[in-house]
């Protein structure tokens, strides 16, 4: 099973050229959406649903074997990888196609194998938390519904889809006053499908092109690091 550690020396970096009070306001919120995260049990013990290992499971069970794709793992590596985490400015939370909610602590190192990262979701849905190796530090855990009660007030909230309005990032984000209210993104973390929830307040598409859930966040960290002159 994959092992939560905290990384060494990680320590959140101020902003360049932004004042306390401005980097305070800074904040970028994704909530991936649908996940396909189950547990079965097999002769090995409890594992991960996984289209590749399960499908004859999946068929008894008359359940799309596409949805359950290595897709979030995949999303979670280029979130909690990319500069704007390491700068303090980015959280994630997940809903799976159970309707629950996991919040990830942003100093969590995902595993980089899938075995070792379906083990870890395995401990997560068994136990609802994680805890880093040698510490109390919760570094996963499954959190009550809805999510809309853990978004931090006068957000605003983005869903994304292909169908959504094509828009340019670089162009986009100095229009939604992000220097001065968090901004969440309701981003797919399954194979096909749109990211549309209820509480969004727009819907955009940010390539003209259908692109993987962690494609279209390494295109959305990105863009917000560029504007924020995060290196």
């Amino acid at each position: 099973e994959g092992k939560a550690v905290t990384p060494k020396g990680s320590k959140k970096k101020k902003v360049e050229g932004v004042s306390k009070g401005k980097e305070e306001k800074r904040k970028i919120i994704v909530v991936l959406q649908k996940a396909a995260l189950e547990t079965v049990k097999t002769k090995k013990g409890y594992e991960l649903v996984c289209a590749d290992s399960h499908k004859s499971i999946l068929a008894k069970l008359k359940r799309n074997a596409s949805e359950y794709r290595p897709d979030m793992h995949q999303c979670l590596l280029t979130l909690l990888d990319s500069p704007l985490n390491k700068a303090g400015l980015l959280k994630i939370y997940v809903e799976t196609l159970n309707n629950q909610i996991i919040d990830v602590n942003p100093s969590l190192r995902i595993p980089r194998t899938y075995s070792r990262f379906a083990g870890l979701m395995v401990q997560l849905l068994h136990k609802l938390k994680i805890r880093a190796v040698g510490s109390s530090e919760v570094l996963m855990k499954m959190i009550k519904r809805p999510i809309t009660q853990h978004l931090p007030a006068g957000a605003y909230k983005i869903g994304t889809s292909n169908k959504g309005k094509l828009v340019d990032m670089r162009d986009y984000i100095p229009t939604i006053k992000c220097d001065s209210r968090p901004i969440v993104f309701a981003v797919g973390a399954m194979a096909h499908g749109q990211a549309t929830v209820p509480w969004q307040e727009t819907c955009i598409a940010v390539s003209q092109y259908a692109l993987s859930g962690s494609v279209a966040l390494g295109r959305i960290m990105n863009s917000f690091e560029n504007y924020w002159n995060i290196l």
